[in-house]
């Protein structure tokens, strides 16, 4: 009898703070560090996004900017080491993904004859570590 309590006791849980807030897992917001991948949003003249437009109008475009040291999988660490030990000499290969768009938006504008032009895959939807 005395060991079946020994082995129910490693089971019960720990009593609950009542003055911490309860969330459960699925409820829980990750926290991302300004440097993680993630959208940001700048107001542009289309002229000077250099596509060779010429318009004075302003469009939202939507860059992605951040690392993705956290979504390093074991590749990418092999082929570092490989890279760094000289067996791997073509510095082309990236060892390590980056923060890219993974969806695009079209932006549509007035150019200055007002003609309607719509450039596609132009502003950054979501981003992602890529790579």
């Amino acid at each position: 009898m005395q060991e079946e309590d020994i082995q129910q006791s490693r089971w019960r849980r720990s009593p609950r703070d009542p003055n911490s807030p309860r969330t459960s897992r699925r409820n829980r917001k990750k926290t991302k560090s300004s440097r993680d991948c993630h959208l940001e949003r700048r107001e542009m003249r289309v002229r000077d996004l250099g596509l060779g437009y010429d318009s004075d109008e302003i469009v939202l475009f939507k860059y992605c900017v951040g690392t993705c040291h956290s979504a390093r999988k074991n590749y990418d660490l092999a082929l570092k080491a490989l890279m760094d030990n000289g067996s791997i000499s073509d510095k082309r290969v990236s060892s390590h993904p980056c923060c890219r768009p993974t969806r695009y938006e079209t932006v549509s504008f007035m150019d200055t004859q007002t003609t309607w032009q719509t450039i596609r895959w132009l502003s950054a939807a979501n981003c992602s570590c890529v790579g």
